[in-house]
């Protein structure tokens, strides 16, 4: 039976808005602002601490500081915002109704209450256990209990999202297969769902622990465990972001997938592989076989990486296909010089695209290998690698679509456009910058969470050499950049909200328009076979080749100088 609904046609995009669910998507990306605030109000925290001439916080409110401000970034932010785009991803985009709006509603009302659980935990000084919160190390149970409470609302957001995809298909609101972007979503929901059941078989354990119930959870079991969830929450991004870019070069320049069905099979190896390759966190535990570790950081790790190898080409050669096609033909780069470049949309997410390519995957491939993993994984290299795949990638690509959404989905007209048309660059390339430094000063030995890199006045005080003293202080300069062109997102968004003029909303109407089934394109017909349509993006993908290669020899070459070789 049908629910009674309205749908919105946006003027400015043609998207339909049925309304409990823009409703939904309102709210969840709301209150993602309001974390990724909190988080980086944080961040300061964190950066003048670890940047050595500053040292700006004592040991216990710095570990405080930075346990809330992983969390608060790395899971209440980001997951957030992907519940709103898994709620655009199948309800606009289909043009359908919400499944189980209450259901939603409650499922989002399980993740404030969690987020606000957990924060509170921390900030009253008893749960400072990092991200990860490790055992025996233990936090008090709210910090638990917040945890599964925001893990649950998240995975039943993730079930009404399966929901409305049958009531898409059973009201026939589309013809043939979902659109891509659909599918990627769907990638990510799944993902999720892996995910979200991991952290449940090690949370609810623990939480029970730190209320006396069990008497203890075994340290190798809970690591392990841990990295099924924790590792496999980064990938649930990368299929959500992967997805946006496929949206974004499709507002941006009405490009079309080069090959439907190479994209749809990169985003079936990431639901066969990606979420499994997280042994590179647990290469030097005990118990773990070595046939297990050669497997993940093999065979699993190289599927995943060869599907965003595979998304790299796509997305970028769409966009130049479909740039060449309006006649941008000159040379090998007329069409990436000719791009939207002032539309801060497609600039955050090109910037996104390459900073994950050449930082974040890179660098992911590195700690993969068993014996450079060996050196870098407990240093500061770690947080490089992953704030160039979560920040550069995921968090860029999310302040991205929040420009295309502030009219659309909001009716708002943005405030501050020549500061929005900045803002991605000011972001990306400090946090460019940042990365670089932090897995620089990795690769020296400086380790990761401590407070005082030298342990000044203690038994284990060292002095390490004046490059990495340097490197540490560009990191806290990088991050301050980086803080401050947040913070200018921050204000443009909630400004947009608050004080932006009020836009047309469109017509309403108590009927869905079906979404006629659209011929394939010329380009999505080849399914790969046109040769040299976009040589321009071929040209830069043999640049990460060279780039990939060049930086895994020197990587090395380091090695080899700790085995006395030549």
């Amino acid at each position: 039976m049908t629910t009674a609904t309205s749908y919105r046609t946006c003027p400015r995009s043609g998207l339909q808005f049925e309304r409990q669910a823009e409703l939904l998507m309102k709210a969840n990306a709301f209150f993602a602002v309001v974390w990724l605030l909190i988080g980086g109000l944080l961040a300061i925290g964190v950066v003048l601490t670890r940047w050595p001439a500053v040292r700006w916080l004592e040991a216990d409110t710095f570990y405080m500081v930075l346990t809330a401000h992983g969390i608060d970034m790395l899971i209440f932010w980001i997951i957030f915002f992907e519940v709103a785009i898994l709620y655009f991803c199948s309800s606009t985009l289909l043009r359908c109704r919400i499944a189980t709006p209450k259901i939603a509603w409650l499922a989002f009302a399980l993740m404030l209450i969690g987020s606000v659980v957990t924060n509170v935990a921390v900030f009253r000084g008893a749960s400072s256990v990092m991200m990860t919160s490790y055992v025996p190390m233990m936090a008090e149970p709210n910090f638990y209990l917040g945890l599964i409470l925001f893990a649950v609302g998240a995975l039943i957001a993730c079930f009404v999202f399966f929901g409305t995809l049958v009531v898409a298909k059973r009201e026939k609101t589309y013809q043939g297969s979902v659109p891509l972007v659909t599918f990627g979503a769907i990638t990510a929901a799944i993902i999720a769902v892996f995910t979200i059941v991991s952290g449940a078989i090690i949370l609810i354990p623990t939480w029970l622990m730190s209320l006396g119930v069990v008497k203890s959870v075994d340290p190798l079991v809970y690591r392990t465990i841990w990295w099924a969830f924790g590792h496999s929450s980064q990938q649930i991004n990368v299929a959500a972001h992967i997805s946006v870019w496929y949206l974004v070069a499709a507002i941006a320049f009405g490009a079309k997938p080069m090959s439907e069905r190479v994209s749809r099979t990169a985003f079936l190896l990431y639901i066969l592989f990606l979420q499994l390759a997280s042994a590179h966190h647990l290469l030097a535990d005990p118990g773990l076989s070595t046939g297990w570790k050669v497997v993940n950081t093999s065979y699993f790790m190289y599927f995943a990486v060869l599907a965003s190898m595979l998304h790299g080409l796509t997305i970028p050669g769409a966009m130049e296909v479909a740039q060449r096609q309006k006649g941008f033909t000159k040379g090998l780069f007329e069409w990436l010089r000719k791009a939207p470049w002032s539309n801060p949309t497609f600039s955050g997410v090109f910037i996104s695209i390459i900073g994950f390519g050449f930082l974040g995957g890179i660098s992911g491939v590195m700690m993969g290998t068993e014996q450079l993993n060996m050196i870098i994984h407990n240093t500061i290299y770690v947080p490089g690698h992953f704030h160039a795949t979560v920040v550069v990638g995921t968090t860029l690509t999310f302040m991205a679509l929040t420009y295309y959404l502030i009219p659309v989905l909001f009716k708002r007209e943005m405030i501050a456009p020549k500061l929005a048309q900045w803002q991605p660059y000011l972001f990306g390339f400090s946090m460019y910058f940042f990365c670089l430094v932090m897995m620089g000063a990795g690769t020296l030995g400086v380790s990761r969470r401590h407070w005082d890199m030298a342990f000044s006045g203690h038994a284990l005080a060292y002095e390490w050499p004046g490059a990495a003293y340097l490197m540490m202080a560009l990191v806290g300069l990088g991050g301050m950049v980086a803080i401050v062109s947040g913070a200018a997102y921050i204000y443009i968004t909630v400004g947009s909200l608050l004080w932006g003029r009020k836009l047309e909303p469109g017509a309403s109407s108590p009927k869905f328009t079906p979404i006629p089934r659209a011929a394939p394109s010329a380009v999505a017909q080849t399914y790969g076979s046109m040769g040299f349509a976009a040589p321009g993006t071929f040209v830069l993908a043999m640049v990460f080749l060279v780039a990939f290669v060049l930086y895994y020899f020197i990587n090395w070459k380091y090695l080899s100088t700790l085995w006395g070789l030549s």
